[in-house]
This record gives C-alpha cells, structure tokens and sequence, in this order.
C-alpha cells in the first residue's frame, strides 16, 4: 500500500509498422471459439470478436455502414486478427498459413485480408461495439455486469459452453464482442431493466457467471474496475476472510468512507440505483417529428449509452460535438443533452415535460450540426431532439422576436427584394444595422447577409427564354432554389446552372417551397411539417433518377434525405423516402455523371491550382465531402485537400446570436482559421456551406468559393 508520488516509464521499442489485418468470417460462435485458439498459435498483435448482433447494427449507424466493406454475407461472427511484422512478405506467409489451418480445421468461410488505411476503418467498427449496442430496438438492451470475465484463452471454448448453459437456463439471448484473443470476451445479456422480472435475472446470470468464473480460475473484472456492478461478488471470487482483510485496509485508510465509497467494500447491490425504477412504464409523449423508428421519444433518448464518444478534441478529428470541444464542459457533450432530456421527459410532474429551464440551458450550446447524428455510435440526433424539445418549450413560453426574424429571414428578404440596393444599405449601414443587431440580440461584430439585384428565379426564367430551342444532348434535370441561393448566394446558383447548361444539362427550377431549414434550426418544427407535405406534393411525381432534384445549399438539399422522412404523416412517409432517393447535392450528381462517363475531363483547364476545402456540417454526418473532392479533382492538375476540421462554429444563425459570438468563434479557431490562415494566398478555398463561407471570411479575412463556382471558372478557362 503506497502513495505514489514519482514514477519511472521503461520505454519499449515500437512494434513493427507493417501491418495487416485478417477478418475471418464463421458460420457459428463455437466455431470462432476454437478459431481463436488457431489465431493464437501465428502470435497475432490481436484479436478480437464481432458477433452477428453488433455486425447488424453497425448498418443502421450512418458512419459505421461505410466501414463494413469487407464484410461477405451474414457471418455468425467474425475474428479480426491483426500481425505487426518488418516485412510484408513475413506477414504474407503466417496468412497463408493462417488460412490454410482454418480450412484444415474447417473453421471459417471468409478470410478477407485488409491492409494500409483501410485497417483503422475496420477498427472503427470494432470500436463502435458497445456504442451500437443501444440501437437494439425496444426495452431489451444488452447489458453490462459480467462484460469484464477473463479466463485462459485455452480455456474460453469450455467456459463458453458453459456460459451458454446459464443463458439457457434464464432463457435469455446473449452479445458478444471484444478481446477475445485475451480469453475476456465482453458479454451482454439482452434484459429489459424495466421489468422487475429482467432485474431479478440480471442478478442471477451475474451471480451464477461469477461462480462459472471461479471455477476456471478467472477474472469477473478482467479489464475494468469491479465497482457498483460487481462489487457485491468480490467475497465470492476472493473468500470471506480475504474480504475482511479488505474491509479492514479500507477502514484503515479511509475510516470516514471518503475515497470512492461503495466501490469494492459495502457495495450497494447490482439491483439497486438502477437508471429506471424496475415496473415503471416508459411515458408516451406526442411528438411533432416521427419517433416511431425508436418507438417514441423516451426510448430515442434513451439510446445513449454513456460511451463518450462525444467527447472528442478537435486533435482527434471528427464533427461531433464542436460545442464541446471549444469549452471542454461536460455540460456541453452529445451525452449531457440526452441525458438531461431523458431524466426530465421521465420525471418531470408536469403535462409539458419539456417545459423547464433545465432542459433549455443544457440545449443552448447545441449548434445543431449533425455530427452526433452520424458520428455518435448509438445514433442519438440531438439536432433532431432539440428541434422537438423547442417547438414544445415555445408553446409555453412563447416565440422570442429574435427567433421569428431568423426562422421567417426568406419573407423579409421576399420584402426586401422589391428594392434590393435600399434593402442592402440599410444592412451596410452602421446606424441602421447597428440598432436592428441591438434590438435582435445579433453579435455587434458581425456583417448581415446582403441581396442580389435579382433572384435566381428571376434570372433562371429569363436566362431560360433566351435558350429557348437549345438542344441539350446529356437530359434534364431540376434545381432547388432554395432560400439562401434564391435571395443571397444567387450568383452561385447562376454559376450551376451555366455550368450544367455547358455540360449539356436542361435545367428547370420546379415550382416549390423553401427548403424549411430555418424553421427547423430554429424549432418551429410545426411550419417544416406542413412545408416538407407542399414540397413532397409538387416535386414528388416530377422528381426522379432519371430528372434529379439538384441542391447547392447542403442543409437544404439534405433537408429532403434527412427530416423530411420523419416530419410528413404515415400516408405520405412512401412518397418523402422515394423523393429523398432522387435529391442530390451538385456535386454527387456532376460525379454520377462523370462515372457514366457522361461529363469528360479534357472539357476543363489544365491550369495548376491548389485548392483547401472545408466541409459542410451536413454534407459530413448525412452524405459525404468525397464527392466534392472527386468534383474539384476533374481539372488534371487541380489538387485537393481537405481541411480536418468539424464544425465552423457558424451553424446557420448560432455564430449570429450575441450570446453565441465568442464560442462560435473558438470553435472556429480549433482548425479551420489556423488552417486557412496560413495557406498560400494563391490556395483557392472552398467551402459549399453558406454560413461556412461567412465564418471564414468573418475569422480570417480569406473568401471562400462554393465548389460548384471553383468547377465553373474551371470550365471556362
């Protein structure tokens, strides 16, 4: 027993970089039990389990379905196995071998080998193990409290049978996944901690595990702490008399019971301080957006798990949650919103659960960008919940001004567009401009979005007129003037459709709605329902693969992927899901047609450039910036890199809002202003996103172009 106060680190040498994976598929779990003890004999750096349940939840998750590439049918299980070697042909050869003992032994179906950066890939997967496991549908979820047993791997197969046969005997489906090349195979009994009946097995698998566990000589905690969970069986695994021996040190030690209490000694029992009260039904709650997908709400927010996945710094990489990673508060993770939402929907005495300040200061910081939505392994859209939890929280308290302005910003820049010069001095005016900041709680330091001299509708009916009899050989296909592009961003939406006309391409702006991002950014989710119906009514029958509904804004277009689905009425959900198929950023479909070999390269300068592109919040979760880069990448000699950063810290009107300015700027300070900041002034930067380019020119002087422009001025050239 010993405080420590000075360490000395024994540095070993780096393991070999050559490095490969083999991911062996298996028809039954025992058949990758015995599998792993062949792994073992090749002395792999690794290996580690997937069992069936995980592998089919990783396809729901939006980040996670990317990294099943190497996936061949519907295995039972699969072992990555992972050797680290100086050469490659070192490694080659204990492959081969590998393969040639599994199908000696006939164990296994598929031995697919990945290498270079498709390896982190597959370990993503693996990694969002335990995050997925929350998808589960319904009340019955895998649980931890005997996750962490550890026997000898030699060992494990028996253990396994074992194990099994406890499962049996409570008739109780089971999860497994992780180390088992360590023989500490996690396992998750699916229980409904609900059900007083599930609570009462929960403590009899675990009881009667922690006596399988002794009797292999093993570990119940083989990985982690014992604690609240497990504590209770410590004098089991270690005998009475050990256990007094404990109690004594830690009365010892700590005689007032200061130092993490109830964690090894006098551990309340496992059933005890559960997250729910076992019987208590799970509150039904009408919802404006369509939670039946998670059977309501409460079991939407219920699915986060705790995982910290949220908890990520901008070192690390990855959108998800940009709020955090500027302040490092854990009131400001994805985890702190759900949690909060989920403790007050569940207990709160009143009619509007929704209805308390709590709730509304844990949601403030919420940017709304999507990235948990994708990034967070269980799935938990906080976007998606704040929107929701607003539009009832208004219903109490009322609409603020500020509020209005923003979600109703295309009516006053409909009014506005009368008299455009007149519209735009009053924004560029330091008195004027000045007084509606002040009286709308805007951010002094920022500039307001101007007015084109005329919208793109405008322009596109008589740009079109002028076409009139132009044949165009390559079809036709529609254009989404949204309320950003219509208004403000117009000479981009000019710029698309030459480019599209050049390229061959009839373009037609539909009759239709405004997109409904504003109101849905701002939680009038009420006034998006009935804008997603219109649209859904007038594009539905006119929109398809073969004449696409085409996006410059990213949030809009994939409005019509993203909520719309989940927004119209059980009648209408069919139609929303086939016109999201055929909604496509400008970009997705300038490379659909590039593949069909439709769209030639030598049509593009050959000029050298360098170009730094910063994705969109929404384009990351809900798409991809891959086929922006594939699009800028058409010009030979163009190069693309992409900046590592999440969000901007903009998110549409947050980086607007006064009390908002400052984080909204450190979040742009993570990486995005650095990395603009010291490109080259010859590197073009580019940014799809609206308020992306704002911000970068708000944070660092430098303007950003809209790739579609960047690809234009390439055509012309």
């Amino acid at each position: 027993l010993a405080l420590i106060t000075e360490i000395k680190l024994n540095l070993l040498p780096l393991p070999p970089t050559e490095k490969a994976l083999v991911c062996a598929h298996f028809n039954t779990l025992e058949d990758a039990f015995l599998g792993n003890l062949i792994a073992l004999k090749h002395n792999p750096g690794a290996v580690e389990l997937m069992d069936d349940v995980v592998l089919g939840l990783t396809r729901d998750n939006i980040l996670q379905r990317k990294n099943r590439f190497f996936l061949q049918g519907d295995p039972k299980a699969i072992l990555i196995i992972e050797f680290a070697r100086e050469t490659g042909e070192e490694i080659k050869k204990i492959i081969i071998a590998l393969e040639e003992e599994f199908r000696e032994a006939g164990l296994g179906y598929h031995f697919p080998v990945i290498r270079g950066d498709d390896i982190l890939r597959v370990w993503a997967l693996r990694k969002a193990g335990l995050g997925v496991l929350s998808n589960l549908p319904g009340d019955a979820k895998p649980v931890a409290g005997i996750e962490d047993t550890a026997v000898k791997p030699e060992d494990l197969p028996k253990y396994m049978e074992e194990f099994q046969g406890i499962l049996h005997k409570y008739d109780v489906e089971c999860v497994y996944h992780a180390h088992i090349g360590t023989g500490e195979l996690h396992l998750r009994p699916v229980l409904n901690l609900k059900d007083p009946n599930d609570v009462q097995r929960y403590h009899d698998i675990a009881l009667d595990t922690a006596r399988l566990v002794k009797k292999y000589n093993g570990s119940l905690s083989g990985e982690h702490g014992d604690g609240r969970l497990r504590g209770q069986f410590i004098p089991l695994m270690i005998g009475e008399s050990n256990y007094q021996l404990l109690k004594e040190i830690k009365k010892t030690w700590d005689p007032d019971g200061i130092f993490n209490p109830g964690k090894i000694t006098d551990t309340p029992d496992m059933r005890s301080n559960l997250r729910y009260e076992p019987g208590q039904d799970t509150r039904q709650i009408e919802t404006v957006f369509d939670f039946s997908q998670d059977q309501g709400i409460m079991r939407a927010v219920e699915k986060c798990n705790g995982s910290g996945d949220c908890r990520k710094s901008a070192i690390i990489g990855g959108t998800m949650c940009p709020s955090f990673m500027a302040s490092r508060d854990e009131k400001d993770t994805t985890r702190a919103r759900a949690n909060i939402l989920r403790e007050f929907l569940t207990h709160s005495p009143k009619s509007n659960p929704f209805d308390h300040q709590e709730i509304y200061d844990v949601m403030d910081l919420c940017l709304s960008c999507k990235g948990c939505k994708s990034e967070c392994p269980s799935n938990v859209d906080i976007t998606k919940y704040k929107a929701e939890f607003l539009q009832h929280y208004y219903a109490r308290h009322g609409i603020p001004l500020r509020t209005r302005a923003i979600a109703y910003i295309t009516s006053l820049n409909k009014l506005g567009a009368f008299f455009p010069a007149l519209f735009n001095a009053v924004m560029k005016s330091k008195l004027l401009a000045g007084m509606m900041k002040k009286m709308l709680g805007f951010a002094p330091g920022r500039s307001l979005p101007l007015l084109y001299k005329k919208t793109l509708r405008t322009w596109a009916k008589h740009h079109a007129a002028k076409l009139n009899g132009h044949s165009f050989d390559q079809g036709k296909v529609f254009l989404f003037a949204d309320e950003f592009t219509n208004y403000n961003d117009t000479e981009i939406g000019i710029q698309t459709i030459k480019l599209l006309n050049q390229l061959g391409y009839e373009v037609e702006i539909p009759k239709h709605k405004l997109s409904g991002r504003t109101f849905l950014s701002k939680g009038l989710v009420r006034k998006a329902k009935k804008i997603a119906h219109k649209n859904i009514e007038l594009l539905a029958n006119i929109v398809s693969d073969d004449t696409p509904l085409l996006g410059i804004e990213p949030s809009a277009i994939l409005t019509f992927r993203d909520e719309y689905k989940d927004l119209v009425e059980a009648d209408m959900k069919e139609k929303a899901i086939k016109l999201s198929e055929s909604c496509l950023m400008v970009d997705e479909f300038i490379m659909r047609e590039m593949e069909k070999g439709k769209i030639k390269a030598d049509l593009f300068t050959t000029e050298k450039v360098q170009i730094k592109l910063h994705g969109h919040c929404y384009q990351k979760s809900l798409a991809s910036t891959k086929p922006t880069i594939d699009m800028l990448s058409i010009p030979v000699n163009y190069v693309v890199t992409e900046i590592k950063s999440g969000c901007c810290g903009m998110a549409g009107s947050f980086g607007y809002e006064k009390e908002h300015f400052d984080l909204s700027m450190k979040v742009g300070e993570l990486v995005l202003f650095p990395e603009v900041r010291s490109s080259n002034p010859h590197t073009i930067i580019a940014a799809p996103g609206t308020s992306c380019r704002h911000q970068i020119k708000d944070g660092t002087g430098r303007k950003a172009l809209h790739p579609v422009e960047i690809l234009y001025q390439a055509l012309n050239k």
